[in-house]
């Protein structure tokens, strides 16, 4: 029985990681050119939606989410390049909505902050690991110090 119910959430396990991510893009937002329409999922991919934080515009069913997408279609009708597009969208609501920031101006510190505190941990790190490799080891206790030890701890 406990093979059975290893097996069956194995499969489960198995199954919910193989499905396919869900759209949220209604029929009506479809472009009717293909081009265009795939255009306008690769970047709604990479455009974050502000209500779900971590969700694409094209994965949210929030109504935010909806506007941005149409928004981002119109652009292309309109004949903007997916960079203009982009652009349009991050004019209005920030580089928040960019699932990938761009490293430049106060992002660049941002993306630098994560690899220079790790060398700076391994610099300490390494001088840690040297001062305690290079430490004195104590002078073993004297009779003396022995014979106080033993009689501070009662021993006979």
């Amino acid at each position: 029985m406990k093979r059975l119910l290893a097996a069956l959430g194995l499969a489960l396990t198995l199954g919910l990681s193989a499905a396919p991510p869900v759209y949220a893009v209604q029929p009506d937002e479809v472009l009717s050119d293909a081009g265009l329409e795939a255009r306008a999922r690769a970047i709604s991919v990479n455009l974050r939606c502000p209500v779900c934080q971590n969700e694409s515009i094209d994965e949210s069913h929030a109504e935010i989410a909806r506007d941005l997408r149409l928004l981002v279609r119109e652009r292309l009708v309109a004949g903007d390049t997916d960079e203009q597009a982009v652009d349009f969208i991050v004019a209005r609501y920030g580089e928040y909505v960019l699932l990938n920031p761009r490293a430049s101006g106060m992002n660049a510190i941002l993306w630098g902050a994560a690899p220079a505190f790790f060398l700076v941990a391994l610099g300490v790190a390494i001088i840690a690991i040297r001062r305690r490799s290079r430490a004195e080891v104590a002078a073993p206790l004297t009779d003396a110090e022995k014979r106080r030890l033993d009689d501070l701890l009662g021993k006979d």
